[in-house]
């Protein structure tokens, strides 16, 4: 009886969010040669198989772009450093001198995920910031989001920009520069123009 069999071994490793488990699992990045089979003897090669990613847990096998799926870890690192960094673009833009406004900001960059920060070094941070051109802040910081930007539900998106809203609406409401760096995060969340100014007019009727 004759047939094709793959024969597979192992190029690599890692870590990688299994769909089929839920969670994140340990993989095996695996590539494959296909040969002809007589009697179950291999007597052809039939060229190279696609590569999959296996999940060590259950074996369930995948396409190689599944690894582009970030793990629940990696994806709270991104939620972390993206809460963080616009927390200190918004207080680049104008916020330093209001007390509520640095603790709104300090809170959010705590319940993200930095327990252990300071006001003292946020506003060391932020000082770094400040000592650049508003349009390259904006740039970086957008930059960092855009990163978690296409793992997000439009809810968490815009859940996002309000945090960066509320927080520039802590003393008053937006200056010039704190809509500017709220437009530019707008975008960098994939958000649409009219969708970024419905938000923040929100969050300004709800502030006032």
């Amino acid at each position: 009886m004759a047939g094709v069999r793959t024969v597979w071994r192992v190029t690599d490793d890692g870590d990688f969010f299994c769909v089929d488990c839920g969670g994140d699992r340990r993989y095996q990045r695996l590539e494959g040669r296909r040969r002809l089979t007589v009697l179950a003897v291999p007597v052809l090669r039939r060229g190279a198989a696609e590569p999959v990613v296996e999940c060590v847990s259950c074996r369930a096998r995948f396409p190689e772009r599944a690894l582009a799926q970030p793990t629940t870890t990696r994806l709270a690192t991104l939620l972390r450093e993206a809460v963080h960094s616009v927390a200190l673009g918004v207080l680049a833009a104008g916020g330093t001198e209001s007390e509520p406004a640095r603790r709104l900001a300090l809170d959010a960059v705590r319940d993200a995920g930095f327990p252990d920060c300071s006001e003292e070094r946020l506003l060391t941070l932020q000082a770094t910031l400040a000592a650049r051109s508003l349009s390259l802040v904006a740039t970086e910081i957008g930059e960092t989001v855009s990163v978690l930007t296409p793992h997000l539900s439009t809810p968490g998106r815009e859940s996002l920009l309000l945090r960066g809203a509320r927080i520039a609406l802590a003393d008053g409401p937006y200056r010039e520069a704190e809509r500017r760096m709220l437009t530019a995060l707008g975008e960098a969340l994939w958000l649409p123009s009219a969708d970024t100014e419905r938000l923040l007019e929100a969050a300004a009727t709800a502030s006032s």
